[in-house]
């Protein structure tokens, strides 16, 4: 498993935390990192801090290209896949794309439901082609 998987399953398990229990991401983030052993990888923080910073842009781009599929319907593993992903296609330029989609597919594969890696495949995908015209 690579440094950068390790990191995204991090940043995904500080998120789902955060909203499972409706706390604020960046303080969960802070009590991993002082409490972590190992330390949470700087990647990680990267993608938390990123996705918390934008999610607002995020939730709309995967409500309006999600079709059929409102965000509260979404499984909740599925719908923090998404922001991730969201996050890495439009604001992380050091990642290839399809590296991006790649990965996440390869989360709801290990950790959600049989149809969840075709439809995060899909609407990253769909996403990955609007790249341009997004405002995320």
């Amino acid at each position: 498993m690579s440094a950068r998987h390790k990191a995204r399953k991090r940043a995904l398990d500080v998120l789902f935390e955060a909203e499972q229990r409706r706390l604020d991401p960046l303080q969960v983030l802070a009590r991993r990192i002082a409490a972590a052993e190992p330390p949470i990888p700087e990647y990680a923080v990267t993608l938390v801090e990123g996705v918390v910073a934008h999610r607002e842009g995020i939730d709309e781009a995967l409500s309006t290209y999600a079709q059929g599929w409102t965000l509260d319907r979404m499984p909740a593993v599925d719908r923090t896949i998404l922001r991730l992903g969201t996050w890495e296609l439009v604001h992380n330029d050091d990642v290839p794309d399809d590296v991006v989609i790649s990965e996440a597919v390869t989360l709801a594969t290990e950790l959600s439901t049989d149809e969840s890696p075709r439809f995060v495949n899909g609407l990253l995908g769909r996403l990955r082609d609007l790249k341009a015209t997004l405002e995320v």
